[in-house]
């Protein structure tokens, strides 16, 4: 093309569609209709950690196996099946307040700590974190900071990660942020949580979860997952109104659930995935039956869980939510690092379009749609 008129005009004609064209903002990048999906991966109690744990200057508590021999030596008598292991295994599915026998529990002893201020004070007992920041409510701290099991690289019974998301369908947890006007600052935004039913989306080597995968809602079996917050977006992070909210959480494939009431979110947000912090009360009956229903002795014993002595602390600690009768709390704070990557998210009215104009279309996307519409709105958090 040697024509010096012809090239003018083709780059004026190029120019103008240029320009008419809506720019888009790099942060709304897999951002569709306003919405914007991101899974799971890495799930963990929040527990502030120093090298050589000078938090836990007493050491680490004893698990089943150490307590076990303290009560029960071998050079003593013999023992009946029935007063050593039944009976232990029964202290842990129905423990007391003295169900430990008087063995000591090892509390971190620090101000240092992590999480979020839950209850809009500064106390006593409140941690500060590592940026200064003051009142920080994670009494599930004291209870787990010197157990073993509990502390990174040695988590046996605190394993929620890529792997166990992959082998576990039960715990695939996921939200979809909705009236995204942007990433960067929204004053109001809409977070619904659901189940996914499909395998996260990983690269060549099946270890690492990439983004830009699609998960279809499980609607039916998933159903009591599907719960509500309102958040708006601040320099990139969310945040959230507190909302109670359960999840899955099953280990070595058995189902379990936890509760987290007065549940928060505040997380750094990028259009390929989030990281931060989830934060609230976490229900002390459902989270010590979850750790049983999932993980037997042999397993607790791994990281020195016991669940006699963690239970009695747990009575101790709790610092929210008492029972009307009992006036005895129910729930402890806590916080989790949390993190997810971004997946596009597939409504029921979506996954059944192909069967669209088939015989009955109308009414099974009717009814998937009114699957999502009619599931209980979000509770209000009350301590």
């Amino acid at each position: 093309m040697n024509d010096p008129m012809l090239k003018g005009l083709l780059g004026a004609v190029a120019l103008g569609v240029l320009c008419a064209a809506p720019a888009r903002s790099a942060d709304l990048e897999n951002v569709r209709g306003g919405a914007i999906g991101y899974a799971l991966t890495t799930l963990h109690w929040a527990t502030y950690q120093t090298p050589g744990a000078k938090e836990c200057p007493n050491g680490f508590n004893d698990g089943p196996r150490e307590q076990f021999k303290v009560l029960f030596p071998e050079d003593k008598r013999k023992y009946t099946l029935m007063e050593t292991q039944i009976a232990r295994e029964s202290e842990g599915w129905h423990p007391q307040l003295d169900g430990d026998h008087g063995f000591p529990f090892y509390e971190p002893q620090t101000k240092t700590g992590l999480g979020m201020n839950l209850d809009g004070k500064v106390g006593p007992n409140d941690f500060t974190t590592p940026d200064g920041v003051p009142g920080v409510d994670n009494q599930l701290y004291r209870a787990l900071g010197c157990i073993r099991s509990y502390r990174d690289g040695q988590t046996a019974n605190d394993f929620f990660d890529n792997q166990e998301i992959q082998k576990t369908s039960y715990n695939r947890s996921m939200f979809e942020i909705t009236g995204v006007d942007s990433l960067a600052n929204d004053d109001s935004v809409e977070v619904t949580w659901y189940r996914g039913l499909d395998q996260l989306m990983t690269d060549a080597t099946g270890e690492n979860v990439v983004p830009g995968g699609s998960q279809r809602i499980d609607a039916r079996f998933g159903k009591r997952f599907i719960q509500r917050m309102h958040g708006k977006i601040v320099d990139g992070v969310l945040i959230t109104e507190p909302a109670d909210i359960t999840f899955p959480w099953a280990t070595f494939g058995l189902p379990a659930d936890e509760l987290i009431r007065g549940m928060r979110l505040n997380l750094k947000l990028t259009p390929t995935g989030a990281l931060g912090l989830m934060a609230g009360y976490a229900d002390i009956d459902m989270w010590y039956n979850q750790t049983m229903r999932s993980e037997s002795t042999h397993h607790q014993s791994y990281g020195a869980l016991s669940p006699p002595s963690l239970y009695k602390a747990f009575r101790r600690l709790a610092d929210g939510y008492p029972d009307p009768k009992t006036g005895h709390n129910t729930a402890i704070s806590s916080a989790l690092r949390a993190g997810f990557t971004q997946v596009y998210v597939l409504h029921p009215e979506q996954s059944v379009a192909l069967d669209a104009g088939k015989p009955g279309s109308e009414k099974q996307t009717a009814k998937a749609s009114e699957q999502i519409e009619t599931t209980a709105p979000v509770r209000d958090a009350k301590r």
